[in-house]
C-alpha cells in the first residue's frame, strides 16, 4: 500500500495547525504506461471495471434498495407485465387505490388523478419488460425501468455562478406522447436493447426515489434516436491486461478546500475506485501562498503535482495536474501576459502526448466577457495547441464553458443568449478546436447520447438531470482512434460538475 495525503483543512495553512487526512492508495493493479522516459512500472495485473459499492467515504448518488430489488427480480416483473392484459372497461372500473396498487406492482409512479393513472396504465399495457432488460448476465449491463412522476408547479432553473438559465417547463399541457426509443448497445459481445420512455408534459418532472437521475432522458426537445447516458450500460469492456494505456481524469471541483472539507467525501475512495494515472483539476480557487503547503501534504504515490493560481483575483479560478508519472516538461499559461493572470491553464508533456488542463473563461453576467473570450482567449488557445501538435499529439481537458450542440444542454431554446450557449461561443468552439483538427471524444463515441457534466445547485438540476455538458476531452485527430473510452461519472457528487474520464491506448 502507498500513502496519499490530502489536506483536510485549509482554513489556516500554518504548518503547525494543518489537519491532514491520511489517504492510502493501493499500488496500481494494472501496468502503468511508460509515459515518461524517466518513469516506468513493472507491475502487471489485469484491470477490471467495478461498479462502485456504497461507501461512507465518498459522495456518490446511489440507488435505493428498491431499485436493487427491481434489478434482481426481473423474472417476477416480466411475468407481471405479460399478464397485464386488462381491457379498457376493466381499467375504468378500477378505483383510484386499485390503479395505484397496480402501477406500483409493475414499478411505475402512482401519483395523479384517476385519468392520469389510467393513461399511464394504457400506455404501458403492451410494453413488455424484456424490451428494456438486456439479454444475458453481463457485469456491465443491468436492466432498469426508468420511472418518472409528474409534479405540478413549474419553476425556472438557472446556472448559479455562470449566469446560465435553464427553464424547467416543458412545452405541452398534458401527456401528449409516449415514445419508445430502442438503442442497440454492445457489452461484453452481447447485444441488448435499451428502451426508454420520454413523457412530455406541462408539469414539472420529479424523479421517483430509487431512480438514477441521469438515466432519464431530460431534454426540452429530444430528437429521434436520442437516449440518456447510462455509464454502466454504455462503457466498453476493459482492455486486456497486456494492452498499454493511460487513464486520465478531469474535474471542475468548484473549490478544492470546500470539497475536501465536505462530509462524506473521500479522495481515497475516488482514487481506489477509478485508479487514474493523471487527475486534472479546474476551479481550485487556491492562492499561490497555499500551494507549497498543499503539495507537501497532498501526495505520496502521486508524486508529481503542478498548480497555477489566479493572481489578478485571489481565490478565483485555478487549475492543476496531479500525476503518478513524472512528465518531461511543464508549462503554465499560454505565454501571453493578458491571458495568464487567472491561472487557467497547465500543460504537461509525456512521452506520447501533451496534456492540458484548462478552465476556459466564462462569458459572465450580461455576456461582459464574450468578446474577450471569442476574439482573444479561444483563438490564442487554439494556436497554442496547434504549435504543440507540431511535435506530438495534444489532449485538452477541462471545463471549456461551452455546450457545443443542442444535445449538450437541457433547454437550448431558452438559453440562446446565456453564457456558454451563445451562437458566438459555439461557433468559436467549432472554429478554434473542432475544425482545427481536434476531436470531441465523448461525442465521437456517443453521437446520439444525452450526457451532462454540470447541473446548477439553485433548483436541484442534478435531481432532475437538467444540465449542461461543459467538460470535455478533446484530442488530436491522429490519436482519436486510440481512445478506448470517453466517459462521465454522474454518480460522483461534491461539486456542481461531475468528473469525466478518458482511457487512451498507447
Amino acid at each position: 500500500m502507498r500513502n496519499l495525503w490530502f489536506c483536510s483543512n485549509f482554513g489556516n495553512l500554518k504548518v503547525g495547525t494543518l489537519v491532514f487526512l491520511k489517504l492510502r492508495v493501493m499500488e496500481p493493479s494494472r501496468p502503468i504506461s511508460n509515459l515518461s522516459a524517466s518513469t516506468s512500472c513493472n507491475s502487471t495485473m489485469k484491470y477490471v471495471y467495478k461498479r462502485s459499492k456504497k461507501s461512507p467515504g465518498i459522495s456518490i448518488i446511489q440507488r435505493s434498495e428498491e431499485a436493487v430489488v427491481k434489478e434482481n427480480d426481473m423474472e417476477r416483473k416480466s411475468g407481471e407485465f405479460q399478464s397485464f392484459a386488462h381491457d379498457a372497461a376493466e381499467l375504468e372500473a378500477m378505483t383510484v387505490q386499485e390503479l395505484r396498487t397496480r402501477l406500483r406492482s409493475i414499478g411505475l409512479p402512482a401519483k395523479g388523478r384517476k385519468s392520469e393513472l389510467l393513461s399511464a396504465l394504457k400506455c404501458c399495457k403492451d410494453n413488455q419488460i424484456n424490451e428494456f432488460l438486456c439479454a444475458g448476465e453481463s457485469s456491465h449491463v443491468a436492466g432498469q425501468q426508468v420511472n418518472i412522476s409528474l409534479k405540478r408547479k413549474a419553476k425556472n432553473s438557472s446556472r448559479e455562478d455562470d449566469v446560465q438559465n435553464a427553464t424547467s417547463l416543458s412545452e405541452v399541457s398534458e401527456v401528449q406522447r409516449s415514445k419508445r426509443r430502442v438503442e442497440k448497445l454492445s457489452a461484453d459481445n452481447n447485444v441488448c436493447e435499451v428502451s426508454t420512455e420520454v413523457l412530455t408534459t406541462k408539469q414539472k418532472l420529479s424523479i421517483e426515489p430509487g431512480v438514477e437521475p441521469w438515466t432519464v432522458l431530460a431534454h426540452k426537445k429530444p430528437q429521434k434516436g436520442w437516449v440518456p447516458y447510462i455509464p454502466r450500460m454504455m462503457r466498453p469492456p476493459p482492455l486486456s491486461g497486456d494492452t498499454k494505456y493511460t487513464k486520465l481524469m478531469s474535474w471542475n471541483v468548484n473549490g478544492l478546500r470546500a470539497l475536501l472539507k465536505l462530509e462524506g467525501f473521500s479522495a481515497l475512495e475516488l482514487a481506489q475506485r477509478e485508479e487514474f494515472d493523471v487527475l486534472c483539476l479546474q476551479e481550485t480557487k487556491l492562492q499561490e501562498k497555499d500551494v507549497e503547503a498543499i503539495k507537501q501534504c497532498l501526495l505520496d504515490g502521486y508524486d508529481n503535482s503542478f498548480w497555477t493560481c489566479s493572481v489578478s483575483k485571489l481565490g478565483y479560478s485555478g487549475t492543476a495536474i496531479i500525476s503518478r508519472v513524472k512528465p518531461l516538461s511543464v508549462r503554465y499559461g499560454l505565454g501571453i501576459r493578458d491571458h495568464d493572470g487567472e491561472g487557467r491553464l497547465v500543460t504537461v508533456e509525456f512521452d506520447k502526448f501533451y496534456l492540458l488542463s484548462a478552465y476556459v473563461p466564462n462569458s459572465g453576467d450580461g455576456l461582459k466577457r464574450l468578446s474577450y473570450r471569442i476574439t482573444q482567449w479561444d483563438p490564442s488557445l487554439g494556436r497554442y495547441m496547434k504549435e504543440l501538435e507540431k511535435s506530438k499529439p495534444v489532449v485538452l481537458t477541462g471545463d471549456l464553458n461551452c455546450a457545443h450542440q443542442e444535445i449538450d444542454i437541457y433547454n437550448p431554446a431558452g438559453n440562446k443568449r446565456s453564457a456558454g450557449f451563445t451562437i458566438e461561443e459555439r461557433e468559436s468552439f467549432e472554429t478554434n478546436f473542432l475544425s482545427n483538427g481536434f476531436v470531441d471524444t465523448f461525442r465521437k463515441q456517443h453521437p446520439g447520447v444525452v450526457g451532462y457534466t454540470y447541473w446548477g445547485y439553485r433548483h436541484g438540476g442534478r435531481k432532475t438531470n437538467k444540465g449542461w455538458r461543459l467538460d470535455y476531452f478533446l484530442v488530436s485527430e491522429s490519436i482519436a482512434d486510440k481512445v478506448h473510452d470517453s466517459y462521465i461519472l454522474p454518480d460522483v457528487g461534491g461539486s456542481d460538475h461531475s468528473p469525466i474520464g478518458l482511457i487512451l491506448k498507447l
